[in-house]
């Protein structure tokens, strides 16, 4: 069923034991969450639970809304403007749904003044660090399905949040490792003067991992020029990123 504003209209409004405007959209097998600009943002709670709906999406903005039920969905992503859609929402249920990844999790960060969040039976509850990473996503949380975030456990989860941003720069910097013109010369020289294959298999890997000071160190601490020139003097095809192992033996012969 499509979640119509003639859907909207129909549907069960009342004061909720909370005594907040509550409206009742349960059990209509919607699919697609669409159209909540039909509410006209008079709702402080919104019960979605026990459809079909795969992803948290909303295009209205609903500062009323503060609590938002989706039990018993199918919901596996969230869009990106949570935050704009619903900048005061402080409950969030979406216990039983087919969230199964942390990083499925991160647009809800976009959530500021949530406090209360349930994601119990999710596969993504079975994850390592699930509950350390999510109080680190949302700093105000104080219930994380249903159970307090402790103290202890808010400092634990932004010190491991704080060494993963710390870690992150360096294993991008390995990973982004291009050698330039002048280091491939020193390269080609280092395996060229390899006195064993097991030599140059150590220098293949620290050239895959981007450990240039060990390139270096096989070199003898040797300059890209001083490099470059016995490659040319021995007519050795110009410097190329394409240093394989049989150029080794090659060029230790001449």
């Amino acid at each position: 069923m499509r979640l119509t504003a003639d859907v909207i209209a129909r549907s069960p409004a009342f004061i909720n034991a909370l005594k907040d405007r509550e409206l009742d959209l349960r059990g209509n097998k919607i699919a697609v969450l669409e159209n909540l600009a039909a509410t006209q943002n008079q709702f402080d709670s919104i019960d979605l639970s026990d459809n079909e709906i795969t992803k948290l999406e909303c295009m209205a903005i609903l500062p009323r809304l503060r609590m938002l039920l989706m039990h018993n969905n199918r919901v596996n992503r969230f869009s990106d403007n949570l935050g704009r859609s619903f900048p005061n929402l402080e409950t969030l249920a979406l216990s039983n749904n087919q969230l199964v990844t942390l990083k499925e999790l991160e647009p809800l960060a976009a959530l500021k003044t949530l406090t209360s969040l349930s994601l119990m039976d999710n596969l993504v509850t079975k994850q390592k660090g699930y509950r350390s990473f999510v109080i680190a996503l949302l700093p105000n949380l104080r219930l994380l399905d249903y159970k307090k975030v402790k103290q202890a456990e808010r400092k634990e989860a932004q010190t491991a949040a704080k060494r993963q941003r710390l870690a992150a720069p360096a294993q991008a910097e390995v990973a982004g490792f291009v050698p330039s013109a002048e280091q491939i010369a020193m390269i080609k020289e280092a395996i060229a003067n390899a006195s064993s294959l097991e030599e140059v298999s150590k220098l293949e890997k620290a050239l895959k991992s981007g450990n240039y000071d060990a390139i270096i160190a096989a070199t003898g601490g040797g300059t890209a020029g001083a490099s470059a020139a016995p490659a040319a003097a021995t007519g050795a095809a110009p410097a190329s990123s394409d240093v394989t192992m049989e150029e080794a033996p090659q060029q230790s012969e001449e």
